[in-house]
């Protein structure tokens, strides 16, 4: 089974690999889309950290397979069939923003770690 999930995993912490590590325990191989800076430009978010370094942050982590970079909203459908995902997973806080998707794979949203989120840790650096 292939899972899929996105984010922009800046300011990388024990909630985000708790998170990807379920990802994976959902199936064999594990693809994580990033955004691209340009994307969370558009967004109107700053990454802390460039696209290359989050990117390298996740590639030393033993449970993700393959990472791609996220230019704009829409490209998750093409993801999905290209990657021939079978499960699409999100954050909770995302529940029912995705599930449009469940026509080409199986939707789950996971629970996100209490107390521990990115926009916490920016506001502490």
């Amino acid at each position: 089974m292939r899972v899929i999930t996105y984010g922009t995993f800046d300011t990388l912490h024990y909630g985000h690999i708790l998170l990807l590590n379920r990802a994976k325990a959902m199936g064999n191989y594990l693809i994580v889309g990033i955004s691209s800076d340009e994307f969370n430009k558009s967004k109107g978010k700053i990454a802390h950290f460039d696209f290359e370094t989050r990117k390298s942050f996740l590639e030393s982590l033993r449970c993700v397979d393959l990472i791609i970079p996220e230019h704009h909203w829409e490209q998750k459908r093409d993801d999905i069939v290209t990657h021939k995902a079978d499960i699409f997973t999100m954050g909770d806080d995302w529940a029912g923003k995705f599930d449009d998707l469940s026509d080409l794979c199986e939707v789950r949203y996971l629970s996100r770690t209490p107390n521990v989120s990115s926009t916490l840790l920016r506001g502490h650096l």
